[in-house]
């Protein structure tokens, strides 16, 4: 037997964002915005991928002189 919360919270969940939300998020949202600003998001530079060639071991500045895996008959 499955219990009401079970199935009363989820109903509640889909009416609310089916029907209500369009309503009351316009109203709530310069309130919410004023509270928690959006800060950028500002790359470091840090979690950057290096590739290197087979063939000289140096590092590519672009993908164009990667070697690839595939073979050439």
């Amino acid at each position: 037997m499955v219990c009401i919360p079970c199935i009363v919270i989820p109903v509640l969940l889909w009416v609310y964002k089916r029907f209500l939300e369009p309503f009351v998020y316009p109203l709530i949202s310069p309130i919410i915005n004023t509270l928690w600003p959006k800060k950028a998001v500002q790359d470091t530079g840090k979690n950057c991928l290096v590739f290197q060639t087979e063939s000289n071991g140096k590092a590519a500045a672009s993908g164009s002189s990667v070697a690839s895996d595939k073979k050439t008959d």
